[in-house]
């Protein structure tokens, strides 16, 4: 009874780029193709009560299985993280880097969901936490999320 009355106080963010729509393709800026920094992200509707923001960037269609482009926490309260900013504790991707680490499939087109989540607390972790580490260190503390999801295929081939 508790989880379900939980699940109905649960709010959504909105989440949008002006570098990109929802479901569209992220232009390559973002990614190992072009400049490889993070694209600005705008993030509506947050709760009063929260206390802080994280962020994780995965993409699920990876031949190993969801690879993690850039873990990120106790960013403050804010309506938009901008293009190249890292307002907030840096965690380790996948990349075993402590950035924002664009799209870069091996082959085919993948997307990319730019997980936001509002949190009602600071969280206190290691600079090498992970991504799901993170999840499970904010697990309890999650009052809002939203997510971008964006398409990226390589426009070069890998002898480029």
């Amino acid at each position: 009874m508790k989880q379900e009355a939980r699940e109905a106080d649960y709010k959504i963010l909105g989440i949008s780029s002006t570098a990109f729509e929802d479901n569209t393709a992220i232009p390559s800026r973002y990614t190992c193709e072009d400049v490889n920094v993070n694209p600005p992200l705008k993030i509506e509707h947050i709760p009063e009560e929260a206390k802080s923001l994280a962020i994780i960037v995965e993409d699920p269609d990876a031949p190993s299985g969801t690879w993690i482009h850039w873990v990120m926490w106790n960013i403050p309260i804010r309506h938009e993280i901008k293009e190249n900013e890292a307002p907030g504790v840096q965690g380790l991707n996948d990349f075993n880097l402590h950035q924002y680490g664009g799209p870069c499939p091996p082959s085919g087109k993948h997307r990319y969901y730019f997980k936001v989540y509002a949190l009602n607390d600071i969280l206190e972790l290691p600079a090498h936490t992970n991504a799901s580490q993170l999840e499970k260190a904010m697990s309890e503390h999650i009052i809002s999320f939203g997510q971008l999801m964006g398409l990226y295929e390589k426009t070069k081939n890998s002898a480029d």
